[in-house]
């Protein structure tokens, strides 16, 4: 408010100056000496608090906005004017359902020592125990990591001779489907499609001869143990 003031009288005091005739002399260094004995003048009224007839808000009327007629509009007026605001005291506590909200929060997030250092304990329990449990887990995939390797290695030299024998077979096909028909055949015909289908069925008639002969043979054959008793 003071400087409002200062800059409103500053701005008068300069209009002023710029309407004064030309021909009359002017002295910046007056002007400026008596801009000085202004603001030292100037004595602000101070801001006093009304605590004869202070500001309480009507409840009943519609007019009073609903944040001045909250309890904790109430608690500022009581801590402003006190006893002037009208306002019991023991309203302005907390109710039983508000201090016990208030006491689980505290509860929450402010524990007691004894409940902090039973939280800790159990932390490092369970960290305890999920390390033991990797270590275990651990240990137990390496004892089996040599059988793992074994395994794995089996694996690629079966599939590798997959691969080079159904190459082998191939190579065989082709070349008997060369020999067959004089010329040299596209894999993906339905000519030596339909050969390859013969050739598989004679080989699966080929092997259950040979399964047969054998248990014919084996049928024939004289146990073990009377030949063993007969030497």
């Amino acid at each position: 408010m003071a400087t409002s003031m200062l800059c409103r009288r500053t701005a008068i005091f300069s209009w002023a100056i710029r309407r004064v005739s030309p021909l009359k002399s002017y002295n910046p260094a007056s002007s400026h000496c008596g801009l000085l004995h202004q603001i030292a003048n100037y004595n602000p009224k101070p801001l006093k608090l009304n605590l004869k007839d202070p500001y309480i808000p009507d409840r009943e009327s519609e007019k009073t906005p609903e944040w001045q007629k909250t309890a904790k509009y109430d608690r500022k007026l009581f801590g402003r004017y006190g006893s002037s605001s009208g306002i019991d005291p023991a309203k302005l506590w907390p109710s039983h359902a508000q201090l016990e909200e208030m006491i689980a929060e505290e509860r929450e997030w402010n524990p007691p020592l004894r409940v902090m250092l039973k939280n800790v304990e159990a932390k490092t329990k369970e960290a305890n125990a999920k390390r033991l449990a990797k270590e275990k887990l651990v240990a137990a995939n390496m004892a089996k990591m040599p059988k793992m390797v074994a395994d794995w290695r089996k694996e690629k030299r079966e599939a590798k001779q997959k691969l080079k024998d159904e190459k082998a077979r191939r190579e065989r096909l082709l070349a008997e489907a060369r020999e067959r028909f004089g010329y040299a055949m596209d894999p993906r015909s339905p000519k030596f499609l339909e050969m390859v289908s013969e050739i598989e069925k004679e080989e699966k008639k080929k092997r259950k001869l040979m399964k047969r002969r054998l248990k014919e043979e084996q049928s024939h054959a004289p146990p073990a143990s009377l030949a063993d008793s007969s030497s």
